[in-house]
């Protein structure tokens, strides 16, 4: 079970009592949170390499590392080392030129149904060259967003599954369903509705 899935799940367990009646739950993700999250699902390699293009065994690829989040202006703003090698593969090596730009991505967040995921991607910032930005712009913006989402009642449901041995009680997640998501602070913040069962 990831980090991301206990902080989910323990919050909605906690909050599961005054939520039977109601139904509406407030859930506080925090950035470091998230930022685990997006390392373990984008970056979670041997190598900690998310390929934007190609692979370890093209020699003519595109991938980023070492990823840093951050909220700025009601956004998740991610922080990466992009390295390029543009060009043509010729006998397993690429001729053209090697770039490695720092880059800035950011996304707003996003729910719809039970998945926690991002839309509105834009590249904030690769370099101050027009002709770099021109070649890696659409691989940032569509490549990182679309690569993360979280089914967050999955999650709940998975880590509800041994209630039983641990509370002598079984709490099942019924539904699930993201109202509203957004930046306070340090946190994201999700607005939802849910059932619980306890038997």
């Amino acid at each position: 079970m990831t980090i991301f899935s206990r902080v989910v799940a323990g919050s909605l367990l906690a909050l599961a009592c005054g939520a039977l009646q109601s139904g509406a739950v407030e859930l506080k993700v925090g950035r470091d949170v998230l930022e685990r999250t997006l390392k373990q699902q984008l970056f979670g390699s041997a190598t900690g390499r998310y390929y934007l293009k190609g692979s370890p065994q093209t020699p003519c690829s595109v991938y980023a590392e070492d990823p840093q989040l951050h909220f700025a202006d009601g956004r998740i703003v991610v922080l990466l080392k992009t390295h390029a090698w543009l060009g043509t593969a010729v006998r397993g090596m690429c001729l053209g030129i090697a770039l490695s730009p720092t880059a800035e991505v950011s996304v707003a967040p996003d729910g719809e149904g039970e998945s926690i995921g991002f839309r509105d991607a834009r590249v904030e910032h690769i370099s101050d060259q027009r002709e770099l930005n021109f070649v890696l712009t659409p691989f940032l913006s569509h490549k990182i967003p679309s690569g993360m989402k979280v089914n967050a009642a999955d999650l709940l449901r998975n880590a509800l599954a041994g209630s039983t041995a641990t509370s002598g009680y079984k709490v099942t997640l019924d539904q699930l369903k993201i109202r509203s998501m957004q930046i306070e602070n340090d946190a994201l913040v999700v607005e939802a509705d849910g059932s619980l069962s306890v038997k």
